[in-house]
């Protein structure tokens, strides 16, 4: 179902390499020097558990480690951490996490869709007490209800790889990000009734991009190519990625105990999906592929 652990460890290692030797000099020095032991586990290696997580099918991150990493994956891992050192360290590959998942978005096909999906830091009912994510989740409405937390915003392709996504609070209004999301994309996007509006359709064209959704009852009905309406019908796709992403890689779930790991836990998901050699698609031999770029004349 996904690429071997091999593979995996191989591609993040020559990441890390080569963003220790680059990246570094970004970073801003403490005012103080303080003496730190260094950690007998790599980066590349706590991105590779973190990753393959997500992979195994185990529902909680401590079973997966303790009876996954610990007992069978040994060989791979010689020098492991205690189960809560390693929970710990693990907020330090968020951002090496982000830089990889950037790195690995997939191929420009010029056929693309947008949705959002609520990430769900706790049930509704204990918003109120609910202190983890205090100051930083929100509270916000979809098509299932109300909810607290996030929204995730996505934009993928009609070979269903991820092009491109972001977090934003719960109450974002799902037009907001799509601008900065498709901001490197030339093409068609189909998206659902809530991305209508003229301002936004009209920005999105001076960006080389045209919108296809479907109208609400009280609008006119628009004339449609049949290539168009071909694959607007099939805009379900994306919420297949979005189901995939959910119960497949687990990327939402209300235990976390900190916001830094709860979002190593997001985005490692999100790699853990790209990392599939199997995705949803849209497949139809009959269709040519549809490539005239827009222009903002």
């Amino acid at each position: 179902m996904f690429v071997s652990l091999t593979e995996i460890f191989c591609q993040i290692d020559d990441f890390c390499n080569n963003f220790d030797s680059n990246l570094q000099h970004f970073f801003l020095n403490g005012p103080t020097k303080k003496r730190r032991k260094a950690c007998a586990i790599s980066l590349s290696e706590i991105m590779t558990i973190v990753i393959l997580f997500h992979m195994s099918g185990y529902r909680t991150f401590k079973d997966f480690y303790l009876l996954c990493v610990c007992r069978e994956l040994r060989p791979y891992f010689p020098k492991l951490l205690s189960y809560s050192r390693f929970v710990q360290v693990m907020e330090y590959a968020l951002m090496p996490l982000t830089v990889f998942l950037n790195g690995i978005k997939g191929k420009e096909t010029g056929v693309y869709y947008a949705d959002s999906t609520p990430i769900s830091v706790c049930h509704i009912r204990r918003e109120k007490r609910h202190k983890v994510f205090k100051g930083l989740a929100t509270k916000g409405k979809s098509s299932m209800g109300w909810f607290f937390g996030f929204k995730l915003h996505l934009v993928i392709n009609n070979l269903g790889e991820i092009m491109a996504c972001t977090l934003t609070k719960a109450n974002t209004d799902d037009r907001k990000p799509v601008p900065t999301l498709v901001e490197m994309l030339q093409g068609w996007l189909f998206a659902d009734k809530g991305y209508i509006g003229k301002e936004f359709w009209e920005k999105l064209k001076a960006q080389s991009i045209e919108l296809f959704t479907k109208v609400k009852k009280n609008m006119q009905k628009k004339i449609m190519a049949p290539i168009h309406s071909f694959y607007l019908s099939k805009r379900g796709l994306i919420e297949t990625v979005n189901d995939q992403l959910k119960n497949i890689c687990q990327i939402e779930h209300t235990r976390h105990r900190k916001p830094a790991n709860a979002f190593v836990n997001l985005v490692s998901g999100l790699i853990a999906y790209a990392f599939k050699p199997r995705k949803p698609s849209i497949k139809n031999n009959k269709l040519r592929k549809p490539m005239p770029a827009l222009t903002s004349n």
